[in-house]
């Protein structure tokens, strides 16, 4: 009995060493340098929660595996896949503020100020259209029907030319984020298999306009998770059926 009760002693802090554990410290994703205290940091597997110290560092038990969601009032919530337990740096964005419409229903003006002349207006001509037009007269200013001329196509060429720079700034976003090396750090997939993953997984310029900043880490720990549900012949790509030639 007594030999049963030292064993168990002496096993205690070994199984509670065995506990696994992921460590960390989460930082300001604008001011790289500074830590954030008091973040919730949650094990969406086991849920397990836990918060940063002062000094932005936490610990967690967790397993390769699970996922870990970072969230702070001010900041947008972030979500890690973790492929391995090692020491991580967290980088959270703020959440961008913008200011609440205003709903102006009606407004009461002094007819002194509105019958005021604005000493700095614009002096415009008043033109004689001449012919047997002569008892009218225009009202524009000089040269005005003529700068009209062609301005509505002149803008709708602008709004394409606008469209296809804001599609190409996204394309890039993509690109910078959306990489072979941000994929291959947080699921180790190599080869032909993260090239299929890339194209499969791909985030739509759709998607990364409706939610700003649009986090990356999220969406590629999310389809990795759906990635491995996926059989051996689903995550080849398929060929394109070969045209018969007459």
């Amino acid at each position: 009995m007594y030999k049963l009760i030292v064993f168990l002693l002496l096993a205690l802090p070994f199984g509670a060493l065995a506990q696994t554990v992921t460590t960390g410290v989460v930082f300001d994703y604008n001011k790289k340098s500074v830590t954030l205290p008091g973040v919730s940091v949650r094990n969406l597997n086991s849920k397990k929660v836990t918060t940063t110290t002062s000094t932005g560092k936490y610990t967690i038990p967790a397993s390769v595996g699970d996922l870990i969601e970072f969230s702070a009032v001010g900041y947008h919530t972030d979500t890690l896949y973790l492929t391995s337990l090692l020491n991580r740096s967290i980088y959270l964005p703020v959440k961008s503020t913008s200011l609440a419409d205003v709903d102006v229903r009606a407004v009461r003006m002094n007819s002194q100020v509105t019958d005021a002349k604005d000493p700095l207006a614009e002096k415009y001509t008043l033109l004689n259209t001449g012919g047997n037009l002569g008892r009218k007269r225009m009202k524009d200013k000089v040269g005005g029907l003529n700068l009209n001329l062609g301005y509505g196509k002149y803008k709708r060429q602008q709004r394409k030319e606008a469209d296809l720079e804001e599609k190409e700034m996204y394309q890039e976003e993509i690109d910078a984020s959306f990489s072979e090396k941000a994929i291959t750090d947080l699921t180790k997939l190599q080869g032909e298999e993260l090239k299929n993953f890339m194209i499969i997984y791909r985030p739509s310029i759709e998607a990364v306009k409706s939610e700003r900043p649009f986090r990356y880490n999220y969406h590629i720990s999310q389809a990795y998770a759906a990635w491995q549900k996926l059989t051996p012949q689903q995550r080849k790509l398929q060929d394109l059926p070969k045209l018969k030639v007459n």
